[in-house]
C-alpha cells in the first residue's frame, strides 16, 4: 500500500510526465504516484535488463507497474549523457502521447571528494549526468511546452548555498548548476505558462545510491515516497499558480498541509535527522 498522502485524487488526469532515472528508487516512486494520480508516464532510464543484483529494476518492470494502474507507459532506454538520444527520446514521447506536460530530471551521478582528489573523468561524469543532461532535456521539451502553453520542469537539486561545496566540489557544482537552470527557465518562459522548480530532501532518502555507497542506514533515511509526494505537489498545480523556486521537500509538503511525516520513516518510530546537503557520514564514493 503506498504511503502517499495524495493517492487516488487523480490530480494529474491525462497529463504526460517524462521521468529520467525511472527504473528504480526515487524515479520509480515518482512515476508510480503520478500514474496513480492519472498521468501517462515516459519511463526513461538506462536499464532494460536487470543484470546487476545491486541495481534491480528495469524500465519494462516500471512500465508494467504503470499499466497495472490503468495508465499508459512508454519505456525508453536512455543514457542522458547522449544529446541525440535525449532529443530522440523527447521526439518518441511526443509521437506516442502528443504532448509532454512535465519533465522530472531525476537521473543523477554521485561523487564526493576534495578538489585535489577529484579526477577530471569524475568531474566530467557528474557534470554530464547532472547539470548538462538536465539542460539538454529541458532544451528538448521546451519548444513543445511553449506550443501547448503548459509545462512543469523539476530538477532534483538543492537550494543555492555556497556552504555545501567543501568536500563535495564537483557534485555541488553539478547539482547547484541544475538549480540555476531551473531559475533561468522560470524567468525566461513564465509568460508561456511554464515553470521550473528545484527539489531537495530535508533528510537522507532511501535509494540505491544511499544503499550501495553506504550512506548511513534506514534509521536516518526517509522513504522515497516523500520526494514523490513533493514532486506531485508541484505538478498538480497550474504552472503559473506557483512560480518556480528551490524547495526542500518537507517545507513544500507543510505548505500543502502535511503535518505528520512519520509515514515516511524507514524505521517506524525513528525520525531521521535533517542533514542538509553535507550531513551524511563521511564516506568515499569513488569507485576503483
Amino acid at each position: 500500500m503506498p504511503v502517499s498522502c495524495y493517492d487516488g485524487r487523480m490530480r494529474l488526469r491525462d497529463r504526460v510526465v517524462f521521468i529520467t532515472g525511472a527504473s528504480r528508487g526515487i524515479g520509480r516512486a515518482v512515476a508510480l504516484i503520478c500514474a496513480r494520480e492519472g498521468a501517462d508516464i515516459v519511463v526513461a532510464a538506462k536499464t532494460e535488463v536487470a543484470d546487476n543484483p545491486r541495481l534491480p529494476g528495469t524500465i519494462h518492470d516500471v512500465a508494467g507497474e504503470i499499466a497495472a494502474l490503468g495508465r499508459r507507459a512508454l519505456p525508453l532506454k536512455l543514457d542522458v549523457r547522449d544529446d541525440e538520444a535525449c532529443r530522440s527520446a523527447v521526439a518518441a514521447a511526443i509521437e506516442r502521447f502528443g504532448r509532454i506536460d512535465a519533465l522530472v530530471n531525476n537521473a543523477g551521478a554521485l561523487f564526493w571528494a576534495d578538489v585535489l582528489d577529484t579526477p577530471m573523468k569524475r568531474f566530467d561524469l557528474v557534470m554530464s549526468v547532472n547539470v548538462r543532461a538536465s539542460f539538454a532535456l529541458s532544451q528538448a521539451v521546451l519548444p513543445h511546452m511553449i506550443a501547448q502553453k503548459y509545462g512543469h520542469i523539476v530538477m532534483m537539486s538543492p537550494p543555492v548555498d555556497v556552504s555545501v561545496c567543501a568536500h563535495h566540489g564537483a557534485y555541488a557544482v553539478s547539482k547547484l548548476g541544475m538549480t540555476m537552470v531551473a531559475h533561468a527557465i522560470t524567468e525566461e518562459y513564465a509568460e508561456h505558462n511554464i515553470t521550473a522548480h528545484a527539489l531537495w530532501p530535508a533528510t537522507a532518502v532511501e535509494s540505491y545510491a544511499t544503499k550501495n555507497f553506504g550512506l548511513g542506514g534506514p534509521e536516518i533515511w526517509r522513504k522515497a515516497d516523500i520526494l514523490a509526494d513533493a514532486t506531485l505537489a508541484l505538478l498538480a498545480r497550474e504552472p503559473s499558480a506557483r512560480p518556480g523556486k528551490a524547495w526542500i521537500d518537507e517545507d513544500l509538503l507543510r505548505e500543502e498541509g502535511v503535518t505528520d511525516f512519520s509515514r515516511y520513516q524507514c524505521v517506524p518510530g525513528v525520525e531521521p535527522p535533517h542533514i542538509g546537503f553535507t550531513g551524511l557520514p563521511k564516506v568515499s564514493t569513488a569507485k576503483p
